[in-house]
């Protein structure tokens, strides 16, 4: 039912514009009523985007069972191809649902706040990989801003083909630069003392062996 509601919509969206048509329209279309469409969308906006939230709670659940041993950039960027395999499931239906969004406005912001809620769950992850470090929630609001970033301009240049093309190669591409950038072990927590300056006044001719002999007695001190 939920299928047949979803391709109700949209033959309605491609034959009548999406603000003319109205719940009740797409109801009838698809035989069922009014306390079934909401059963499964909370409203019209949520037939467009029928299978976010599916993909928004696997993400949830692969990043929290990932452990220690995961680069953390990489689990995320990992994290971010799960999106995009939900939209290569059905390219013509993905392709469908970005030109209806760019026409919509109020499409368009809700597709935008699906995606924050998607940043949003990988800079989570990211502030608890990077807790306690300096910088540790910067950096990670950064880096999921980049993950998305990069993951969007790769999915929708495929889209702006109509689907042709490699959609993995380019997010692979696109992540590729995140990684390059950000990814690798996590820098150590740094020192919170400022650094120690040492500063050694030899007198010019000294012979080289003394020079060193002054610097391992200063450094050697408490």
């Amino acid at each position: 039912m939920r299928d047949a509601l979803v391709a109700a919509a949209f033959q309605l969206f491609l034959e009548r514009g999406y603000e003319q048509t109205t719940v009740d329209d797409i109801v009838a279309l698809a035989g069922v009523g009014r306390r079934s469409f909401f059963r499964y969308f909370p409203s019209k906006e949520d037939v467009v985007f029928p299978d976010h939230e599916r993909c928004l709670a696997d993400m949830t659940a692969f990043l929290s069972t990932g452990d220690a041993d995961d680069e953390p950039v990489g689990r995320v960027c990992d994290a971010a191809r799960l999106v995009l395999r939900m939209y290569a499931e059905n390219p013509a239906f993905s392709v469908q649902r970005y030109r209806l969004t760019k026409k919509v406005p109020g499409l368009r912001a809700y597709e935008l706040s699906v995606v924050w809620r998607y940043e949003r769950a990988l800079a989570e992850y990211l502030r608890g990989r990077f807790a306690g470090r300096r910088d540790g929630t910067l950096r990670a609001d950064v880096i999921a801003a980049a993950v998305v970033a990069a993951h969007n301009n790769a999915l929708r240049s495929w889209l702006r083909s109509d689907g042709r093309g490699d959609a993995t190669a380019a997010v692979d591409h696109a992540l590729g630069l995140v990684q390059a950038t950000f990814g690798g072990a996590p820098t150590p927590p740094p020192d919170d003392r400022p650094e120690d300056v040492v500063v050694v006044v030899s007198r010019r001719g000294a012979p080289l062996w003394r020079v060193v002999q002054e610097i391992e007695t200063t450094l050697g001190r408490d």
